[in-house]
């Protein structure tokens, strides 16, 4: 984590048992964010489960009006009605808010925030460098907004014509219910089995997917739609707006996507491959593999293998990627703490 951050007090964590939840616990560890203790908070079916925090063993707590009391921040990273419902208890009780889920910011009164991509792209806005008012929320984006952002960004600085990604999410994206039903799927398909459907109405295992089925909430088609519209909302005009599309994959974590841009007249590869320098972007070294869903495990940046020019259309490129999606979020999140922070520090 950067130098020189003060002191904070007391963390919480809002959904400590989902797999976001999980994974924020251990960001924060691994940063050595400084939090005098990290508090997990989620229902109360939950409450009680033994688990540990910086090395210490601890409890999941149950979720109540006090349990903010004496927290500098407040991660929500569990189900979106627990954000709804408790974010403003949290605020009343001097805690700086992030939300994971993406419940604040969808009624419009929460400001997303992507640090990495800062100083590329200028303020949205008078205020300030994320364009949120002070003491406002924020929202950390989900991994697909993150990664469009950042291929707008860096690809942005050579005036591309068009960009356009297709994403193949991660089960994981449902939580540890999606993993769940995947593996069940898949053994099952195994052994000759019936296989359940709770989570996608549809078989996931060994397939593609372009659409659930009709009784899966949400549709993956309104994913697609809230990732774009997202995607839009935070490039605001400052780089260009990607096309962008959804296929589910029957794999448990990481979020891999194909890109193509295309420009007005051929650039050099390695031009293009510059122009993500310092956007917490990692390229595959010449004759290493490309990246995998699984070589990506664990990993914050995303990773990327090397741009290879389109066969057919000289001005074309593709792009090939994977994030580890639930240490992309995560990571983002806790970001916009360390950044928080450090503004802090300054005043």
């Amino acid at each position: 984590m950067p130098p020189g951050l003060v002191k904070s007090s007391r963390v919480a964590i809002v959904g400590a048992s989902s797999l976001r939840g999980k994974e924020l616990k251990l960001v924060l560890e691994e940063r050595s964010f400084p939090a005098d203790e990290i508090i997990l908070l989620d229902e109360s079916v939950m409450a009680g489960t033994l688990t540990e925090a910086a090395g210490e063993p601890t409890f999941i707590r149950a979720l109540e009006e006090d349990s903010f009391e004496g927290a500098r921040f407040v991660f929500f990273a569990g189900s979106p009605a627990d954000a709804q419902r408790n974010w403003e208890i949290a605020q009343r009780a001097g805690s700086t808010v992030i939300d994971l889920t993406g419940a604040i910011a969808a009624f419009g009164r929460a400001t997303s925030w992507i640090p990495s991509l800062s100083s590329v792209l200028l303020p949205a806005g008078p205020s300030k460098a994320n364009g949120s008012a002070r003491g406002a929320p924020y929202c950390s984006p989900p991994s697909p907004v993150v990664i469009a952002c950042t291929l707008a960004a860096g690809l942005g600085k050579l005036s591309p014509q068009r960009i356009i990604i297709l994403f193949f999410p991660p089960v994981s994206e449902r939580d540890q219910a999606g993993v769940e039903e995947l593996e069940n799927q898949t053994t099952n398909l195994l052994t000759f089995r019936e296989i359940s459907k709770t989570v996608f109405d549809e078989q996931v295992a060994f397939n593609l997917l372009k659409d659930y089925g009709e009784v899966s909430k949400p549709r993956l088609e309104d994913v697609r739609n809230g990732v774009a519209r997202e995607v839009a909302q935070y490039l605001a005009e400052r780089a260009p707006t990607p096309a962008i599309q959804l296929v589910q994959a029957p794999v448990f974590y990481g979020y891999a996507f194909a890109a193509y841009a295309e420009f007005a007249s051929p650039v050099p590869v390695e031009k293009l491959q510059a122009a993500f320098a310092g956007l917490d972007v990692k390229f595959s070294a010449a004759g290493d593999p490309a990246p995998t869903n699984i070589s990506v495990a664990g990993e914050s940046e995303i990773q990327l293998a090397r741009i290879e020019p389109d066969p057919n259309i000289s001005t074309g490129v593709w792009l090939w990627g994977v994030a580890d999606n639930l240490r992309l979020a995560a990571t983002n999140a806790v970001r916009i703490a360390e950044e928080l922070l450090a503004e802090s520090r300054v005043q």
